[in-house]
């Protein structure tokens, strides 16, 4: 009986994981573009409709899905330009209960690469 116990307990982790792990890897994948879309030279100069195009080119690339162009906001203060994309992900877990994993990440249009 204690060892149907502890496989419940484990099945359970293990399906919690298999949800996750999609919607985190996209999430890197996001980050990822985000860092090198900034890195390139004259990012900050690129029109608002053309940064929205290359990024979705560039998304479609990485298997990023859940990014909308509503998700991506271009932020011009103090003449510094940033990119912010912020969106949350919707996976259905079992019966009525979802995960939800919100997502909020921002890059400087700098045309260098970010050092860590």
């Amino acid at each position: 009986m204690s060892f149907v116990i502890v496989l419940v307990v484990v099945g359970f982790f293990a399906l919690v994981a298999m949800k996750l792990f999609p919607m985190y890897s996209e999430y890197f994948n996001l980050k990822g573009v985000m860092e090198e879309y900034a890195a390139q030279p004259n990012s900050a100069s690129i029109p608002p409709a053309q940064m929205h195009t290359d990024l979705n080119r560039r998304f479609g690339i990485a298997y990023v899905d859940s990014v909308e162009k509503e998700h991506i906001k271009i932020i011009r203060e103090g003449g510094v330009s940033k990119l912010n994309i912020a969106y949350e992900v919707r996976v259905p877990l079992f019966g009525n209960l979802d995960v939800v994993g919100k997502f909020d990440n921002t890059v400087d249009l700098t045309g260098q690469a970010a050092s860590d």
